[in-house]
């Protein structure tokens, strides 16, 4: 096992490794050091030693790389056992992840006994005898085969259970790459599987690569505090994993399905849950940005909080004309005016959104907030700035006052 490794005959007993170390992960007793239950392998305690006393051991057996294939997607299912959109945005992206590596991708479904909808007869044309809508969903979105597990044990979001399950199925399979949506079931499970896997994980990627020749799957995401973008890799351990939020990537074109491909495989017996729900209670989805065809969104730029009545009555009209839903959507320093609540936050701190059509008002565009609305199909943006980085994101601009261009709309849709 890999940890931190303490040389006592260097020792000297001078304290700095516990003054450095920030969980209480090593202490010193007659003059010797000693690792603690709280070591993290972090390393600072082992720069902090002036005589080299102290060094991390990493494991001798690598992993062999080549016996690791495939691309696997985790389909989340929502409280009514439907699968999450999330779940076909990263099927739409990770076919074309697929199909430049060369290998089969293969979407992992759990859910309770006697979860899905039937399926018609034209979808179980290799004649399975029972096919649930979530598999058709899930191969129409891109999927090779589905890998379905039903069982009770996994009626509610249970990390503890899921991981098991997922682990279980990643160690006899051995799949190269694992992508989760980054609900909020999703980042507590990835990181779950990914210690007892014992590999990496990136979180909130914004950007997924794949490099073909070594089958590095390059994870890109903002990095300190968002200034800029890092790329990462998994090179020495398998499955390399990932978590992407909802909205990142475009949601593809169900493709028709010709054969239906399931396998179901059991969960073990050993697994058990230790948590029981008591109750529910079910948050208001009223005013949701993430399923918004149109989004309006309005930065530092309108002015103030009274500017934002103008705004909802564009809003308003948009929804009338267009007949779709149509959401105002903020940037972070409107939420921490207290102008709007956080539900509307688009960016990195907040959501990421794929409207078909966002319109950005007064809207700089720092970087945690371009990788919010990555997913918009098409950006109209609005800023007296010519220089502002928002420009560099969209499709049309307008260099000019928003609340001109806000009240001229209002005034040609009520026309």
């Amino acid at each position: 096992m890999s940890g931190l490794v303490v040389t006592t005959e260097k020792c000297v007993g001078c304290r700095r490794c516990e003054r450095v170390c920030a969980n209480a992960g090593i202490e010193v007793v007659d003059r010797k050091a000693h690792v603690l239950d709280g070591c993290v392998s972090c390393g600072m305690c082992v720069d902090a030693c002036p005589v080299g006393a102290l060094s991390i051991e990493k494991d001798a057996v690598g992993v062999d790389l080549s016996e690791y294939e495939n691309i696997w997607v985790f389909a989340q299912v929502d409280s009514a056992g439907a699968v999450l959109p999330v779940a076909c945005e990263l099927l739409g992206k990770a076919r074309e992840l697929a199909d430049e590596r060369g290998c089969e991708l293969v979407a992992v479904l759990g859910e309770p006994l006697g979860a899905g909808v039937a399926a018609d007869d034209e979808a179980t044309a290799d004649g399975a005898a029972e096919v649930d809508a979530n598999v058709v969903t899930l191969l129409a979105a891109g999927a090779d085969e589905v890998i379905r597990t039903r069982d009770e044990r996994l009626a509610e979001n249970d990390a503890e259970v899921y991981a098991a399950w997922l682990c279980d199925l990643a160690l006899e399979r051995k799949p190269e790459v694992i992508l989760y949506g980054a609900t909020n079931f999703g980042r507590e499970l990835a990181p779950r599987v990914a210690v007892l896997l014992q590999t990496g994980l990136t979180a909130d990627c914004t950007i997924l690569e794949m490099d073909t020749e070594r089958g590095l799957l390059q994870q890109t995401r903002p990095a300190f505090g968002g200034n800029l973008m890092a790329t990462i890799v998994c090179p020495s351990r398998r499955p390399q994993m990932a978590t992407v939020r909802p909205g990142i990537f475009p949601a593809p074109e169900p493709r028709e399905v010709r054969s239906v491909v399931v396998e179901d495989v059991p969960l073990a017996e050993g697994v058990e849950r230790r948590v029981r729900v008591l109750s529910r209670e079910t948050a208001g989805t009223d005013g949701s940005i993430t399923d918004a065809d149109v989004l309006v969104v309005v930065g530092r730029g309108v002015g103030s909080k009274k500017a934002l009545a103008p705004v909802r009555r564009l809003v308003e009209l948009l929804g009338e004309r267009l007949g779709c839903k149509v959401e105002i959507g903020c940037t972070r320093p409107v939420v921490e005016a207290g102008w709007l609540d956080y539900s509307h936050q688009v960016g990195q701190t907040g959501v990421s959104v794929a409207p078909k059509l966002l319109l950005s008002l007064g809207v700089s565009g720092a970087i945690q907030h371009l990788a919010g609305i990555s997913g918009a199909q098409t950006i109209v943006a609005v800023n007296d700035d010519p220089d502002a980085p928002i420009f560099g994101a969209a499709q049309y601009k307008v260099v000019g006052d928003c609340h001109a261009v806000i009240d001229e709309l209002i005034e040609k849709l009520e026309a």
